[in-house]
């Protein structure tokens, strides 16, 4: 479908199980490909992005398959990937492309990642420059800056590097690359990011300590590490995200959203929500696998402005886009400030969030590093048509933004949501 107009409904209430986080089902595949032995994944997220990750694993000689509900991976471990035959194409996935970069750097073949017109233009020193420096020889367009990426895998060297941003995907890359190397690796700097690889990593048998200023990780010297982890993926908070606004904002609405991941590096979101004042109800916590599990329920809220910025950016950079319409649907001022890397995601969600809520007849200004959002003081946008750039972040939130517009808002290319929610466009419409 080439573009899909959306109205408000009268009302929005329901039970949303939303898919497997997308972070910990890439993660499931790749470390578990590397494994002895073989691991079932449940809940796994059949987005284009993770069944990226699958393909490119499969052509390095890993037997992936998967049936309606499961993934089955049969690890070939740290010394049995196979040099591919071909490209290794990541799609539109930057987790696939960064993860996969950093795991082939400490394995002895030769490979070449590359992906879509969108990843291809996407920023890559920030792998590349450390891994250099850990010894891999590695090399891509604008210097190493822009995939097709070219690797040269082998026995890395140790030592220790600062991490200059807070990433999630640097680090783990780093860490999946000195799993190869002949001594152990230390993080320091900005390690403050999502910590699914460490726990997963841990969860598997391998040697990293975890600290609040350091990450230190040996390399595996028994044969059967890392363990297979089989597990089942928690809902994904950056897809539940959506629906956390769209209750919060709309004026007759009650959203529960049961067994979410809520992995305090990925609350963000919700915490922000509670600070603007949205009605949140956190119940049924547990921990499956190695992470925190519950299910949270959000009601129609009267929405105050607030200030999202410095450690709370790395927690929740993925929904900053459904959270600039929160903050369109409050009272008073928001201002998101330190979130620089919007600009090198799938689009500049720095430009094409601001350029959207104006269309919706929201004042805000952009700004080097995000914007500055006027709310409305009232659940109440004017219809539009919006550009989702590709983007499924953005396709989603425009989606959240109709619930409340006065006016059909319509929104181009909305299949870019199979990206990270296959199933979102069914769900909405179950919901209204």
């Amino acid at each position: 479908m080439s573009a899909l107009t959306l109205s408000a409904p009268a009302s929005l209430r329901g039970i949303v199980h939303v898919p497997g986080d997308k972070s910990i089902s890439h993660r499931a595949v790749l470390f578990n490909a590397v494994a002895n032995g073989d691991a079932r994944i449940t809940n796994f997220l059949a987005g284009a992005d993770c069944l990226a990750t699958i393909r490119c694993m499969q052509a390095l000689g890993v037997d992936v398959h998967r049936n309606e509900t499961d993934v089955f991976v049969r690890g070939v471990g740290l010394r049995g990937l196979r040099e591919p035959g071909d490209v290794l194409d990541c799609g539109n996935s930057g987790t696939t492309l960064r993860l996969l970069t950093g795991l082939l750097a400490g394995m002895p073949l030769f490979a070449v990642l590359t992906g879509d017109a969108s990843l291809r233009s996407r920023p890559q020193r920030r792998i590349v420059t450390p891994l250099r420096e850990l010894g891999v020889t590695i090399d891509g367009r604008l210097d190493g800056d822009r995939a097709p990426l070219m690797v040269r895998g082998g026995a890395l060297q140790g030592g220790t590097y600062a991490l200059p941003v807070a990433s999630a995907q640097v680090k783990s890359a780093l860490l999946l690359a000195a799993l190869g190397g002949t001594g152990p690796l230390t993080l320091t700097g900005k390690i403050a990011s999502r910590d699914h690889t460490e726990r997963m990593l841990q969860a598997m048998g391998l040697d990293l300590n975890v600290a609040d200023d350091e990450l230190v990780l040996h390399p595996p010297t028994h044969p059967v590490f890392p363990y297979p982890l089989s597990l089942r993926v928690p809902g994904d908070p950056s897809s539940a995200a959506f629906w956390w606004v769209a209750a919060a904002i709309h004026p007759d609405a009650e959203l529960l959203t049961p067994g979410v991941c809520l992995n305090p590096t990925r609350t963000g979101a919700l915490e922000v929500l509670q600070a603007m004042g949205a009605e949140v109800t956190i119940t049924n916590e547990r921990i499956e696998g190695s992470e925190p599990v519950g299910d949270v329920l959000v009601q129609s809220s009267h929405l105050r402005g607030t200030t999202i910025s410095g450690a709370l950016i790395p927690r929740l950079i993925d929904e900053i886009p459904v959270l600039a319409v929160a903050a369109a649907c409050a009272e008073g001022d928001t201002v998101i400030r330190d979130a620089g890397e919007l600009r090198a995601k799938e689009s500049d969600r720095i430009a094409t969030v601001v350029a959207g809520l104006q269309a919706l007849g929201v004042t805000v200004e952009p700004t080097d590093d995000g914007m500055g959002i006027v709310g409305l003081g009232r659940p109440a946008l004017q219809g539009a048509t919006l550009a989702t750039h590709g983007d499924h972040r953005l396709a989603m939130a425009w989606a959240v933004a109709s619930l409340v517009a006065e006016g059909d808002v319509s929104v181009d290319n909305p299949a870019c949501a199979d990206v990270s929610y296959p199933a979102f466009w069914e769900t909405l419409a179950s919901l209204g």
